[in-house]
């Protein structure tokens, strides 16, 4: 327990600089490259995020869990080895998804980002992927060992150099051109991933070498079919999920164009709310994801040795204390949301989005956590199945009805997608509790 304690301060000591340093920084690059230009970085950002997903696979999720329950098992060696046999999966991932990305750089090109850019940025979101998958491997490592100190360093270290390059970078290509904009962006995002990988392995090999004797037990049919049997199905959901969300994110512009809005008016529409109002309304969940993402290894114990009482106590402890803190968040964006708007952007519209948000505050911070614990109880299935759900309705709901509603519709969809997907995941952590 005194090491999750610690562990979970760590991550929340650093999350709450990185919220910090993300929110000035998200600042600094609206007000430089203008809102409409933010749009549709907002929008490659979703094809990115998708990238993202379809590299890692999963992978994360499979060495957290696989490493914790060789360590509850007191096999430390086979946990240093299984970590091994993840790295490799995450590397072939990556690959694959870069050769996938570059394969289909001018459809997504012209049919997902409608011609605002040319296909250069999907060649460099290519380079980044395989880096990627192979750091959130090595991530789930050091969460599963209890070194999260680790990757809070590699995390300071990456966003150094993002922020840096970014601004040597909005400089150098004319920001005042989307193209050059978006490009700068995500090649600063490239060059930070690459160096913090590099910084995470040599982390990982000294830690690794410093640790571990040779493994006695080199089954490779037997971790490849632990890996497989978690990545696969996450993978699976994971892939659907994600290209639903990016689907979703990608018609909104234009179903808001539907409407009877311009095409630059449905891109600052959707800027505003993606790139200015929700990054405020999720600035304190730096508390809650220190200690979820923390949740994972320490249910993955719990269930590997059948403590189902401790489970239930825990699980209670965890979502009482959720609840309480995203009430008093709610209740303090709902009070002060113009001063943060003006404090913030200078831009006091933003204060009615804030305000018409503020209560999902409860929903979304609540599923956060209980999304965690049920990953930590082997039901990863299960939460992407929910998250798949989810994305058809709302998507269904954006293509049908934000042209008849307009920007209201958007809004509404917001709501109806965290409702649901709340409502699904709690049902179905009470049913895992009852049966423990």
């Amino acid at each position: 327990m005194k090491t999750f304690v610690f562990n979970t301060l760590i991550l929340l000591f650093s999350s709450i600089i990185f919220q910090v340093i993300n929110m000035f920084f998200n600042i600094y690059i609206s007000n430089t490259i203008g809102e409409e230009a933010l749009g549709v970085f907002s929008l490659v950002m979703s094809v990115y995020t998708f990238g993202i997903t379809l590299a890692s696979a999963g992978i994360n999720i499979a060495t957290t869990r696989i490493v914790a329950e060789e360590l509850a098992c007191k096999n430390e060696a086979e946990s240093k080895y299984a970590a091994k046999r993840c790295i490799f999966f995450s590397l072939i991932f990556g690959i694959c998804a870069s050769i996938i990305f570059f394969i289909l750089a001018d459809f997504i090109t012209i049919h997902c980002l409608h011609n605002r850019i040319s296909k250069r940025v999907i060649y460099l979101i290519c380079i980044a992927l395989p880096f990627i998958a192979m750091s959130s491997s090595i991530n789930g490592y050091f969460t599963a060992v209890r070194r999260v100190h680790k990757n809070a360093f590699a995390k300071f270290f990456e966003e150094f150099v993002k922020i840096t390059s970014t601004a040597i970078l909005l400089k150098s290509f004319m920001p005042d051109e989307i193209d050059y904009a978006c490009y700068a962006l995500i090649l600063a995002d490239v060059i930070s991933e690459v160096l913090s990988f590099l910084h995470l392995y040599i982390l990982y090999l000294r830690d690794k070498h410093s640790k571990t004797k040779n493994s006695r037990y080199k089954d490779l049919d037997s971790y490849n079919k632990r890996i497989l049997h978690i990545t696969i199905p996450v993978a699976l959901t994971s892939y659907l999920r994600s290209g639903l969300s990016t689907v979703k994110q990608l018609i909104i512009p234009s179903s808001l164009q539907k409407s009877g809005m311009n095409a630059s008016n449905s891109l600052i529409s959707y800027g505003i709310v993606n790139g200015m109002a929700m990054p405020i309304i999720m600035f304190p969940v730096i508390l809650i994801t220190s200690f979820s993402s923390l949740l994972v290894p320490e249910f993955s114990r719990y269930y590997a040795q059948e403590k189902f009482q401790k489970i239930r106590t825990i699980a209670s402890i965890v979502l009482i204390f959720t609840f309480i803190f995203s009430l008093f968040v709610t209740i303090f964006i709902f009070i002060f949301a113009e001063p943060l708007s003006n404090l913030i952007y200078h831009k006091l519209e933003i204060a009615k989005y804030l305000r018409i948000l503020s209560p999902l505050i409860i929903i979304m911070y609540l599923d956060i956590v209980i999304d965690s614990i049920l990953k930590g109880l082997d039901e990863q299935v299960s939460v992407m199945i929910i998250n798949v759900l989810d994305c058809i309705i709302s998507i269904a709901f954006i293509y049908f009805l934000v042209p008849i509603l307009g920007f209201s519709g958007y809004i509404i969809s917001i709501f109806i997608s965290e409702v649901i997907n709340f409502t699904l995941s709690g049902y179905r952590l009470l049913k895992i509790l009852k049966k423990t």
